[in-house]
């Protein structure tokens, strides 16, 4: 489980394709200090099991289905990446509960400056809107964000400096993919619902 707050802005140093996949090698030495083969890991929210690590980064491997279902497959070598370790089970709970387990890919519509933040208008695909609520949380390349209202198509949020400096949407522009993950507590409700229906 991760919590959507993001440990360190990685770099992709390598993409190479394996079966219908790719293997992907990534820089990043703070969260690289205690990785183990086999842990999991959090690239951009989407969680990847470590295949290979080394002082400074590790490497994971993304099969065809994860490609099909985030925006993995646009990164590209020198590109940024958010990197976030599981939850400690001794760790503080910030953010809000994030499995890895991306839903779909929203695509930003419109970046507009207040001050020194920015407020980010997302359009998610169809499916997800019906989980997307005014001060819900939502977790968008895997940041932990509270929706900060509701568009006709979609939603915003608020970025401050320091999310905008520490993450990759402060590199985000409009017309780019981001990977969206919405509440599992609200569609842990649904689905009991459906059932007593």
């Amino acid at each position: 489980m991760f919590t959507g707050i993001v440990e360190e802005k990685g770099r992709v140093a390598r993409m190479v394709a394996v079966d219908e996949g790719i293997r992907i090698d990534v820089e990043g030495s703070r969260v690289a200090a205690d990785l183990a083969v086999g842990d999991s890991i959090a690239v951009n929210g989407v969680c990847l099991t470590v295949v290979a690590r080394s002082a400074t980064g590790f490497s994971a491997d993304v099969v065809k289905e994860t490609l099909d279902r985030t925006n993995l497959g646009a990164l590209q070598p020198g590109g940024s990446v958010d990197l976030e370790r599981p939850m400690s089970a001794s760790g503080r709970f910030d953010g809000h509960i994030v499995q890895g387990h991306v839903d779909g890919v929203g695509r930003v519509e419109r970046i507009t400056a207040e001050g020194e933040s920015v407020r980010m208008t997302i359009t998610p695909p169809d499916e997800l809107s019906r989980y997307i609520v005014e001060k819900g949380s939502v977790a968008v390349d895997g940041v932990s964000l509270t929706i900060a209202g509701l568009t006709e198509d979609g939603f915003d949020v608020a970025l401050i400096p320091h999310t905008l400096a520490v993450t990759v949407l402060g590199e985000r522009r409009p017309g780019d993919s981001v990977n969206l993950e919405v509440d599992v507590i609200a569609k842990y409700v649904e689905r009991l619902l459906e059932e007593r229906r």
